[in-house]
């Protein structure tokens, strides 16, 4: 008896040459599971992008905020405001680290207000501080001893190297990272649920096939290998499509963003998302998602056909 069983070696000749698989190529089921695909990596895609381009716009703002510090100087009464404001940017020119030192005028100063108070309004009675900007080397720069020294020579300064805003910004892009992951794996588990269904009629479907290749003496992992294989071919078929969507969408928002610079609106994207351009770095994380999620489906689809010859008697 056991020589009349066919090898796996010789099954796998007769499906190499023969014309009908034991899953089939095209059927409603596997293009249903192409589109399912495809629409889970766009959508994985267009979130790894977004997060991606959110952390690099807090970086760079992080970089920028980081590199700037500002000196205000109050109106005491009693003291001549123009000469502390003197004396403070004396001070903070010979600081090392500084590169460079600019006093805002009483105008550019009223003008920070405006968004509050409105224009063209008399503020000649209001105590309007006056600020100084200074720019740094590098953010390394320690700035403990420089605000010592303005609290002792100008009572009126104080010295804001917008620690805080800097820390919300590193919780706002750790937030939207760790919201990003949480959507990749919700992305993925409804990228495996849908196979292993898929899987599963396929399995019912051709269960005839399977039971008559068992019982003949083929192995279970012969017979998930040829699942495995058919369900990663529409993995990376589904997954190129909905990639290659994300790709192309990307460049096209990039290219708009760079046609309008120079816009109110251009700018007001840029100062958010940057160029709006994915890096090279975010390409090859689409890339390599799409290949994880090919992966993904084949996987899933051997446990399932593997959980399913298990009660194959």
């Amino acid at each position: 008896m056991d020589g009349e069983l066919m090898t796996p070696r010789e099954m796998s000749g007769l499906l190499t040459h023969g014309d009908t698989p034991i899953v089939p190529k095209r059927s409603i089921a596997g293009r249903a599971l192409v589109a399912v695909v495809a629409i889970m990596t766009f959508l994985a895609s267009l979130t790894t992008g977004a997060v991606m381009l959110v952390r690099a716009s807090a970086s760079e703002w992080q970089s920028e905020v980081a590199r700037e510090v500002t000196i205000q100087v109050r109106p005491v009464q009693g003291r001549d405001l123009e000469a502390d404001v003197a004396r403070a940017s004396e001070i903070a020119r010979a600081y090392p680290g500084i590169v460079d030192v600019r006093p805002f005028s009483k105008d550019e100063s009223a003008r920070l207000i405006e968004p509050w108070l409105g224009s063209g309004l008399s503020l000649d009675d209001l105590p309007v501080p006056r600020m100084i900007v200074l720019k740094l080397q590098d953010g390394s720069v320690e700035l403990a001893p420089l605000r010592k020294t303005l609290s002792e020579r100008v009572g009126a300064a104080t010295l804001d190297d917008h620690r805080g805003w800097i820390e919300r910004m590193h919780t706002m892009a750790q937030s939207t990272i760790a919201g990003g992951i949480v959507v990749l794996v919700l992305m993925l588990a409804a990228t495996v649920l849908s196979v292993t269904f898929a899987t599963q009629g396929a399995m019912a479907t051709n269960r005839p096939i399977v039971e008559v290749l068992h019982f003949i003496g083929a192995k279970s992992g012969f017979i998930a290998r040829q699942f495995e294989r058919h369900f990663l071919v529409l993995g990376l078929e589904g997954g190129v499509i909905g990639g290659g969507a994300a790709i192309l969408l990307f460049g096209i928002a990039g290219l708009i963003a760079n046609l309008s610079i120079g816009t109110a609106s251009g700018d007001q994207i840029t100062a958010l998302f940057g160029t709006f351009s994915l890096s090279l770095s975010g390409y090859i994380a689409i890339l390599a998602q799409i290949v994880l999620i090919a992966v993904v489906t084949a996987v899933a689809s051997r446990r399932t056909v593997n959980r399913t010859l298990d009660f194959v008697d």
